[in-house]
């Protein structure tokens, strides 16, 4: 079947199925919580939604595509202005520690609205694209703005970070990336949802306390991109894999994870306070077995949401 029939065809039986696979999905989501991921003393991770993480190492926190202030769908369709709410970073994001870097996988707003406001609260830089450099203007912080460049390492306190050229999970239909394209709004009240373009797409390396971590905020990759194998933990973006030919199978043994860790599943929409519930279509009840399929060596964890729920 051609794949844009196919895709239409799956996501009609998503939609008949809403309701049991929402209830397969928060089984599946008790499971993999119940089991320990196992980090060196000292070494913390935290998920806030989405593709967003804290990392903190020694007294210094550094943060993944931070997503706390949660564009809400009636914003997406009615195409509202989409910036930082202050008093869910307030709550979210409480000052403490010492902040290195804010990095960005790709602009898209569930990924880049909140990194201008969390370069400027804890006072760093944020590293990520043109558009996120853009963005970062945009904000009156273009002097907090770094454009990286492939596979450079940058020294961010205790974590050595790089960037590993990547693409963006073909969304609609399996045919294109949603909002692609380098973002290139000219003022802040324009910045409605689908004015985050996709920009340029980063895979990300971390290494930390002799562990090394790769965070992946879309399910696709620039095969031979790839140059880290043995990695300890992949972060790993499930939301688009069912759009992305043989995905597991040509990600997983080029990075070899010891731990595959999902991400991107909540629903995006909704505030952090609330139940979270998982994005149609995602089927995180099959990701054991997607993954055993490829893999007998990496195991599957997950982590617990920032303010449950």
């Amino acid at each position: 079947m051609p794949h844009p029939l196919r895709h239409l065809g799956e996501m009609a039986r998503s939609a008949a199925t809403r309701s049991s696979q929402q209830r397969e999905d928060a089984a599946a989501v008790r499971e993999l919580e119940a089991g320990a991921l196992d980090l060196p003393a000292g070494l913390g991770i935290e998920w806030l939604g989405v593709s967003g993480y804290r990392l903190s190492f020694e007294g210094k926190d550094l943060y993944l595509d931070p997503y706390v202030s949660r564009v809400p769908l009636s914003s997406l369709l009615r195409r509202r202005t989409a910036l930082p709410d202050p008093s869910a970073l307030d709550r979210f994001l409480p000052t403490r520690g010492e902040a290195v870097g804010v990095l960005v996988g790709h602009t898209h707003f569930d990924h880049a609205v909140d990194a201008p406001a969390v370069a400027a609260r804890f006072g760093c830089g944020a590293y990520g694209s043109g558009s996120l450099v853009a963005l970062m203007a945009l904000h009156g912080l273009a002097d907090r703005a770094v454009e990286v460049e492939p596979y450079r390492t940058y020294e961010l306190g205790p974590f050595e970070v790089s960037f590993v050229p990547s693409v963006h999970s073909k969304l609609l239909l399996g045919m294109a990336v949603p909002y692609a394209g380098d973002l290139s709004c000219e003022h802040l009240d324009g910045l409605s949802p689908n004015q985050y373009r996709c920009g340029q797409v980063w895979g990300i390396h971390i290494a930390v306390a002799g562990t090394t971590l790769y965070h992946q905020g879309s399910a696709d990759l620039v095969d031979d991109a790839i140059r880290h194998k043995g990695v300890d933990v992949f972060l790993a973006g499930v939301a688009g894999r069912n759009f992305t030919e043989r995905y597991w199978e040509r990600v997983l043994p080029r990075l070899d994870p010891g731990v595959v860790v999902p991400t991107h599943y909540d629903n995006f929409f909704r505030p952090l306070d609330a139940e979270m519930g998982t994005i149609g279509g995602v089927r995180l009840s099959d990701l054991a077995g997607e993954i055993g399929a490829v893999s007998r060596d990496a195991e599957l964890a997950a982590l617990p949401r920032l303010a449950g729920g």
